[in-house]
């Protein structure tokens, strides 16, 4: 069986090591003679798979006890919802705006009552960049950001500073670099991108944020989970499952700075055959913001996008069609992404662009 070189930008491609070892437990994990998704989730065999994926990702993340580990469902999106209902106190909240992901949060944020003010924008170009010289008042209830933009491949390589909790949604790029959790409240992300499959989303958050109020649906309260260890109903067991395999073989790489380390190789590779394409190919994002996580780019010739992404899917590439806000191609390489795919696209790249230059 050849398996496809998957630049999906989301759900997206999972280790191999990783679906192989799901099929190989996939009728009888652990000798149980069942499969994990059949176990019921109150069962110590799947309390171990719960409980060891909370503690791979302290251990890899260097998550102190601070903070809670919580998986919820609902996506990224339903936290758009449940990060203002549950850290709203003054209703006020600052947001850098630097493209779709976070106009989404910052309309549930007005949605939920709260008095937002965008700080900073990319909007004026396009979203091709992380703002400059993000300043957050240090009174507000919280700030948000979104450290990867999965359309316009920008990324933050570093997060601003603030008094204020600093609120992250790492959809895109969590596990991909160790974070700075001193200046982190809050991180949330849908696992589809870089842990997992679609289905479980993660929050990792400060104790301290986590209230009681009443006044909040119970399924939308942290403190259900957090009182729960995210148990009070059925997760999705199936799906954490497959995040704690992600999170074993993460650690087998190295870690996550050996995970970091190979993502700059696969991201300096494509970008070099962007830029060293005489203008064949133009990158999206400016230098100083790329991500190493997806990578926007278009031909200056637009009548040829077509042509190139019927070749890489003939190649076997699949998931490489642009973002219709930006056109072109997109290739997202996230940590399921081997070197190996990206080092074909890069070849195929350079052949197309040779044969089109050559014409």
């Amino acid at each position: 069986m050849k398996r496809a070189y998957n630049f999906g930008a989301g759900p997206s491609a999972l280790p191999t090591e990783v679906l192989l070892e799901a099929q190989k437990e996939l009728l009888d994990f652990e000798g149980s003679g069942l499969s994990i998704m059949e176990a019921s989730h109150r069962s110590a065999l799947y309390a171990k798979v719960h409980d060891n994926a909370i503690s791979l990702m302290r251990e890899l993340y260097a998550i102190s006890d601070e903070y809670e580990v919580l998986f919820l469902q609902g996506g990224a999106s339903m936290q758009f919802a449940m990060v203002p209902m549950n850290l709203k106190q003054s209703a006020r909240v600052q947001f850098a705006n630097t493209g779709a992901w976070s106009n989404k949060a910052i309309k549930e944020a007005k949605i939920a009552g709260m008095d937002v003010e965008i700080v900073a924008s990319s909007q004026d170009t396009s979203f091709d960049r992380i703002p400059d010289s993000i300043v957050f008042d240090d009174t507000i209830d919280y700030a948000h950001i979104t450290s990867n933009n999965t359309i316009y491949g920008t990324q933050y390589h570093s997060y601003p500073s603030t008094k204020a909790p600093l609120v992250v949604d790492a959809s895109s790029d969590i596990f991909s670099y160790p974070v700075d959790w001193s200046k982190v409240d809050m991180m949330y992300a849908g696992a589809q991108k870089n842990a997992g499959p679609s289905g479980v989303t993660i929050v990792i958050i400060k104790k301290s944020l986590i209230r009681e109020n009443d006044s909040i649906p119970t399924m939308l309260r942290y403190k259900t989970y957090s009182d729960n260890n995210s148990l009070y109903n059925t997760p999705p067991t199936f799906g954490i499952y497959l995040l704690n395999l992600t999170l074993q073989w993460i650690k087998k790489q190295g870690g996550i700075k050996a995970i970091q380390s190979i993502n700059q190789i696969k991201a300096d590779l494509l970008y070099e055959a962007i830029d060293a394409s005489d203008g064949f190919y133009i990158g999206h994002a400016q230098k100083e913001s790329r991500s190493l996580m997806n990578v926007s780019f278009t031909i200056k010739n637009k009548n040829l996008e077509a042509k190139l992404i019927k070749k890489t899917q003939e190649a076997g590439m699949v998931g490489l069609k642009g973002h219709r806000s930006v056109g072109g191609l997109r290739a997202s390489i996230y940590n399921g992404v081997s070197l190996e795919a990206v080092e074909a696209l890069v070849a195929l790249l350079k052949e197309f662009a040779q044969e089109e230059q050559n014409v």
